[in-house]
């Protein structure tokens, strides 16, 4: 399975600061928003990743993210040329996947807690051994925001919303699907909505006809952050320096996931540290490469 970040859109609701910058490049707490999707993919165990973005912004994330040696991953980067909804990220990384299985993280979530890892994986094993589509729906006190799945008496998804006025639950399905091999040729398939956008709750939403569809809920332990505003950037930037500073331990860290993957071995560890001996991120990359073995 492939992996793919989404990245583009012009940022308008944070505006001033994504004048000049783009949004996921901005930081949450210690580091690029973009880092905590990022290791969403890897602890998914997905290592071939394309990054796509506007063509003012794809040589930063280059510059920031390189061809991914350096984490024993391999990126590709894939320019969106105007945001057409998100449902476009598969048809503009049709090439990459070339009718395999794949996993979009939407460049501005951020997903952490107990049990996640698992959670991912089986979402991976599903969708790679049976096909169709697999998503995370959690409960939120905004659903008027997001796309929203409602259920039946037994739990059963029968239905999903695109921003509803009123929404008829309040499980809004959060920033990361895994797909089969149609999800490129669903997608093209798919009819602008009125907003002139390929949604991808649209997409979703074909699955769920088709009975191809898997719905998890992430419950209470799994904490799903959207960084969309000016508000919910500082309460994720809060959120991650609460979890850091009390526990010492780092959340969105590509370096450390790698290495506990054994994609990348104690020397590369340390090199990595060294470039960053100055803060308390190298700092903690030096203490991991003193545990020794992952």
């Amino acid at each position: 399975m492939k992996g793919i970040i989404l990245a583009g859109g012009s940022g308008t609701r944070l505006f001033p600061a994504t004048l000049a910058v783009s949004k996921q490049l901005l930081p949450v707490y210690d580091k690029p928003m973009v880092y905590y999707p990022l290791t969403v993919l890897m602890l998914a165990g997905i290592r071939e990743i394309a990054v796509i973005s506007t063509p003012r912004d794809l040589p930063q994330y280059r510059a920031l993210l390189g061809d991914g040696a350096t984490w024993g991953l391999r990126f590709s980067y894939l320019e969106q040329a105007r945001p057409e909804g998100l449902a476009q990220a598969l048809t503009l990384s049709r090439s990459f996947c070339a009718g395999g299985a794949c996993a979009l993280a939407l460049g501005d979530n951020i997903f952490y807690g107990n049990g996640l890892t698992e959670r991912l994986r089986e979402a991976r094993r599903v969708v790679e051994s049976d096909g169709g589509a697999a998503v995370f729906a959690t409960q939120v006190t905004d659903p008027q925001r997001y796309g929203v799945v409602s259920f039946d008496a037994a739990g059963r998804a029968v239905d999903l919303e695109e921003k509803p006025e009123r929404p008829k639950s309040s499980y809004a399905v959060t920033g990361l699907y895994f797909y089969d091999g149609e999800a490129a040729r669903r997608a093209e398939a798919l009819r602008p909505s009125p907003r002139g956008e390929l949604d991808i709750t649209d997409l979703n939403r074909g699955y769920l006809a088709d009975g191809r569809l898997r719905v998890e809920v992430l419950r209470r332990g799994i904490a799903w952050l959207d960084t969309g505003t000016h508000e919910s950037m500082l309460q994720a930037s809060t959120f991650i320096e609460a979890v850091e500073s009390r526990q010492g331990l780092k959340v969105g860290c590509p370096e450390e996931v790698a290495w506990r993957q054994g994609w990348i071995g104690r020397e590369r560890l340390e090199q990595l540290a060294a470039r960053m001996e100055h803060n308390q991120y190298g700092a903690y990359l030096r203490r991991l490469a003193g545990e020794g073995e992952p």
